[in-house]
């Protein structure tokens, strides 16, 4: 089993910058692809990113291509989504999850650990 905290949330004016972090704790963390998903107040929770055991693969939603990006850091257990020009519509929990599919993963049902969510604002 592991276990995911994530960090780094908070409220941002549109145009900036975050930096979320997902510390993983538990089973060797380079076994697990590892994703974010958002979940916007009253909307279901959406694919944002996600990136294979070593780093090597990653996918990325149409509506962050280009802002957003995942990395990992398997030395330190944590995987990283930077997020540059933000928009209110980002606005949401980000949640980071960890899957044992050896292909990297777009949905939601192949994630087998989630963390508690971070929540993220933009400001317009």
């Amino acid at each position: 089993q592991v276990q995911l905290v994530e960090s780094g949330g908070g409220l941002v004016q549109t145009g900036g910058s975050l930096r979320l972090s997902c510390a993983a704790s538990g089973r060797t963390f380079s076994s697990y692809a590892m994703g974010w998903f958002r979940q916007a107040a009253g909307k279901e929770r959406e694919f944002v990113a996600a990136i294979g055991r070593s780093g090597g693969s990653t996918t990325h939603a149409d509506s962050v291509k280009g802002r957003f990006t995942i990395s990992r850091d398997n030395a330190k257990n944590t995987v990283y989504l930077q997020m540059n020009s933000l928009k209110p519509e980002d606005t949401a929990v980000y949640y980071c999850a960890a899957s044992l599919r050896v292909v990297v993963p777009r949905s939601a049902s192949a994630y087998d650990y989630w963390g508690q969510g971070t929540q993220v604002t933009v400001s317009s």
